[in-house]
């Protein structure tokens, strides 16, 4: 660790959020294992992973950030994505294995957007996928996923403040939701199209908002790692700023 970087940590101003725009392809803790590894900080933790291939913000907790992260980022959140009709997963989104394919010819945007307002927007349980982080007898779903196990799970109570199509081109259909923390927007995708007929799963996800963090606040993984010490503290939100507009 530089000179500069201990003084910052002594002081606490390596302490606090970085807003990171993450690319597909990592994970949430790839992310975090890169900056930490960059910068050389002790503790580096995530608030709300995001899928390998899902892109946008993800809040980066620094320091003493890291126990702060329920009260930080506990948040509703918003995503804007695409669903893909016609095509069942394993997954529920388009890197599983294909299930079923089905024809979505018939499926018309009035109908889509009917069965999104009669029974996707509001308060909905909704059981999680097996590809989540939730735990069974202390085990994340998704690795008893890859070993081809399937436990139950108990539908969990979520809500979807609003779910809207922002353009039509079947059968890819454009969309952003805002939602409370733990919805998967995957399963919204594969149970609006299970009641649609033809089936659907995600084919692309972007987080936009966490909490009161935007993404337009957020910095590219790529940029980031190639800062130095000082711009990197630069861009660091404060718990006394966070906290205010949490």
């Amino acid at each position: 660790m530089s000179s500069f970087a201990q003084a910052a940590s002594a002081w606490g101003l390596l302490d606090g959020i970085l807003l990171v725009d993450k690319p597909a392809g990592p994970t949430s803790h790839d992310v975090v294992h890169k900056i930490r590894k960059r910068f050389k900080i002790g503790k580096v933790g995530h608030g709300g992973t995001l899928d390998p291939n899902a892109t946008g913000l993800l809040a980066i907790l620094l320091g003493k950030g890291t126990k702060l992260s329920d009260r930080l980022l506990g948040g509703d959140k918003a995503y804007s994505g695409i669903v893909r009709l016609g095509r069942v997963t394993d997954t529920q989104d388009c890197e599983g294995k294909t299930l079923a394919e089905n024809p979505w010819e018939g499926v018309t945007r009035e109908q889509f957007e009917a069965v999104v307002a009669d029974g996707y927007v509001g308060d909905i349980f909704q059981t999680p996928p097996m590809v989540s982080a939730i735990k069974s007898g202390g085990v994340p779903l998704y690795k008893l996923a890859r070993k081809g196990q399937e436990v139950e799970r108990k539908p969990r109570l979520v809500h979807v403040y609003r779910f809207v199509v922002t353009e039509w081109a079947p059968p890819l259909v454009s969309f952003e939701v805002d939602c409370t923390k733990g919805t998967y927007v995957r399963t919204l995708a594969h149970d609006v199209g299970g009641v649609l007929g033809c089936g659907a799963c995600l084919d692309a996800l972007r987080r936009i908002r966490s909490g009161p963090f935007e993404l337009k606040e957020a910095s590219c993984l790529d940029e980031v790692l190639q800062w130095s010490e000082e711009q990197l503290a630069a861009k660091i939100i404060p718990f006394s700023r966070a906290l205010s507009l949490c």
